[in-house]
């Protein structure tokens, strides 16, 4: 999974990649960082790196995705 979203991820490197798994879109990496402190959610951690560094990670529910969309467009 994460090996896809870096893929998609390399192609838009310069945009938010929210991903969905299951109910929630998640954000990976420093897209998670960033986007945590934008949309005021919490950060999180997945799992581990190849160098066993813990993988950045914030989500929000499918359902809500509008306004959070919203909030990022609203900052540019």
């Amino acid at each position: 999974m994460i090996r896809q979203y870096l893929k998609i991820k390399s192609l838009h490197p310069d945009k938010f990649l929210f991903f969905r798994l299951g109910d929630f879109y998640e954000m990976f990496f420093e897209d998670a960082v960033e986007g945590s402190k934008i949309l005021e959610i919490t950060l999180t951690s997945r799992n581990t790196d190849k160098t066993g560094k813990a993988i950045p990670m914030c989500g929000i529910p499918f359902h809500s995705i509008n306004g959070y969309l919203d909030k990022l467009l609203n900052r540019g």
